[in-house]
């Protein structure tokens, strides 16, 4: 259950760059750099993300399933 809260934590973290990126690539008009210091970050938090989900799945913290319900037997 920790590994993913803390998994939507991290989703929370990239929207949140992905925001503070578009805001000052707005405000900034291109003039400094923090846009793509602000997209690097929303990457490199994705790619923390994908190898917890990753390393959760085959450690058997986290099950997959599927959206429907399994069909009943005969």
């Amino acid at each position: 259950m920790v590994i993913k809260f803390i998994l939507l934590f991290l989703l929370l973290l990239i929207v949140l760059s992905l925001g503070a990126g578009m805001f000052s690539l707005i405000k900034d008009r291109g003039e400094t750099d923090r846009t793509v210091k602000f997209l690097t970050y929303r990457i490199i938090l994705s790619i923390v993300a994908f190898v917890i989900l990753v390393v959760s799945f085959l450690m058997g913290w986290i099950q997959p399933h599927g959206l429907l319900p399994p069909a009943p037997p005969g």
